[in-house]
């Protein structure tokens, strides 16, 4: 019999739009045990955009605790409830790619969706208003700060594995000797080779184009760029397994590298990149002109969201961490193509080096470059290779 959980999430506007976080909450379909919370102030946004976001949120931390249970979600949005369920046509353009991305999260046949009155949802809408109190308190909100920790409702340990705080997701990797200074019976390191992927009508533009956009397709261009890196990294013949984002574009250059290699491609959720709001398709001058305080924000603290309800660097980090330590587990020794996006691989990057958040806006990667870490088995983590476009030549 497979997990059976319920999520109930939540979302709220102090202003609609306004100041607005959400909340959700993972249970035990039978116990009635709460395995995971999850919550975030998101900025300016729609009530709606928020109560999607936890939605997605509530998603993602039951995925986390095993992507074969059956769910049940449980909110007092009858939008959310109604478009999710198929009754409601999804008409705004702010909902259509959230509600897609809940979508790709679990299958439709192992997701059912009930409406109840905000009284039967008050642990999420709690979570969400400390959100936006914390949010009010300039800072993010924290597991350690919730009432469920102080004794509210009990949390296992699966929920304390996943109850990260806000500003880093899980323990980096320590700073040691690498190379002719390491231990020599460390046996071989996990390594993943990271691939950009190609170029999209977008790309040449450099528009905001995340994980709450159009999702585009690659361009002729972008499907010269994965053929030759399929050329490349089969005359190198050392990647053993294929991990994509779930995105169009990573898949599609995924997919001519894996028809290449003879091998499967594997889609991670964690490996999407960063919803950037309001700015997705917009320019960087365009979004400065448009959300100048916003921006401003948002390049001085990792813990900032875009406008609109957008996804903040720390919260990229947290998720993009637990596909790491994920992968590191499941694939240890081998050698990984992870074909994602220019936010999870410098984050990657940043991890590995111990580097500071602002060193995000100090990288450049071109698209359908080729980077490389090294994850060793006492925790250390190397840089092998940063943005190299030699096989684009």
């Amino acid at each position: 019999m497979p997990n059976r959980f319920i999520v109930e999430a939540d979302g709220g506007s102090r202003g609609n739009p306004g100041p607005a976080g959400y909340g959700a909450v993972v249970l035990d379909a039978v116990t009635g045990e709460a395995l995971a919370e999850a919550a975030e102030y998101i900025g300016t946004a729609t009530n709606n955009v928020a109560e999607y976001k936890g939605l997605i949120a509530g998603l993602e931390a039951a995925r986390a605790l095993d992507p074969d249970a059956e769910i049940q979600v449980r909110m007092d949005s009858k939008l959310v409830v109604e478009q999710m369920s198929g009754r409601w046509k999804i008409k705004h353009p702010d909902m259509k790619p959230l509600a897609a991305r809940a979508q790709r999260l679990y299958p439709a046949g192992q997701v059912s969706y009930q409406w109840i009155p905000r009284e039967k949802n008050k642990h999420a809408d709690r979570l969400a208003n400390e959100a936006m109190d914390a949010g009010k308190a300039g800072r993010q909100w924290e597991p350690g700060l919730s009432s469920a920790d102080r004794g509210d409702r009990g949390t296992s340990g699966v929920a304390a594995a996943l109850e990260v705080p806000a500003a880093e997701p899980l323990a980096e990797p320590k700073a040691a000797p690498i190379g002719w200074a390491a231990p020599a019976d460390l046996g071989a390191p996990t390594t993943f080779v990271l691939l950009r992927h190609g170029e999209t009508a977008l790309t040449p533009e450099k528009r905001f184009s995340g994980s709450g956009g159009t999702d585009p397709e690659l361009s002729a261009a972008g499907r010269r760029q994965a053929e030759a890196a399929a050329a490349a990294l089969a005359a190198r013949g050392t990647i053993q397994a294929i991990v994509s984002s779930p995105m169009r574009r990573c898949r599609e250059t995924a997919g001519a590298i894996a028809d290449r290699l003879g091998l499967d491609v594997r889609v991670e959720e964690g490996l999407r990149e960063a919803d950037f709001g309001s700015w997705e398709g917009l320019t960087f001058a365009e979004a400065r002109e448009r959300f100048p305080e916003d921006l401003d924000a948002w390049l001085a603290s990792t813990k900032a969201a875009p406008t609109g309800g957008g996804e903040s660097f720390a919260t990229v980090a947290r998720r993009v961490s637990l596909s790491r330590d994920k992968l590191i587990t499941r694939y240890a020794g081998r050698t990984v193509l992870l074909v994602t996006h220019v936010t999870p691989i410098k984050t990657l990057v940043r991890l590995a080096l111990g580097a500071p958040p602002e060193s995000l806006f100090r990288m450049e990667l071109s698209a359908a470059s080729l980077s490389a870490v090294a994850y060793y088995g006492d925790g250390n983590a190397s840089l092998r290779l940063l943005n190299d476009t030699s096989h684009l030549r």
